[in-house]
């Protein structure tokens, strides 16, 4: 079995509610998901690197972006065909261009749903 550790930003309204869902679907418990932002966790790399990217480790090896993705959907059942298909260097490069323009829009759905939620509170 593959050892993976997936760091997220607990602090990120958009992070929190996709690690829940990941968490859900993980029913074999493959994954060991840290929370970056815990001032107690331990960071392979610097805090701020590892919170500006989605970052994995996958039997040692550190991946960031769509390749961190993927090797967290290798890991659950019903979306490992979309983590084996990213194996392909030209579906990964698909894959990293859309994460590269999801972090170009993130700070606008953060505040998105940071104010949806405060309603809803």
């Amino acid at each position: 079995m593959t050892e993976l550790t997936v760091w997220h930003d607990g602090d990120c309204p958009l992070c929190r509610r996709e690690i829940a869902l990941m968490r859900r679907l993980d029913r074999r418990g493959a994954i060991r998901f840290v929370d970056a932002t815990d001032g107690d966790a331990s960071c392979p790399i610097d805090r701020r690197a590892l919170l500006a990217r989605f970052h994995a480790r996958e039997d040692g090896r550190m991946l960031s972006g769509a390749a961190a993705f993927a090797a967290m959907w290798r890991a659950i059942p019903i979306l490992r065909p979309l983590g084996l298909a990213a194996r392909r260097p030209w579906v990964l490069a698909v894959l990293e261009r859309a994460y590269l323009g999801f972090l170009v829009a993130r700070p606008a759905m953060q505040r998105m749903v940071r104010r949806w939620e405060g309603r809803r509170a």
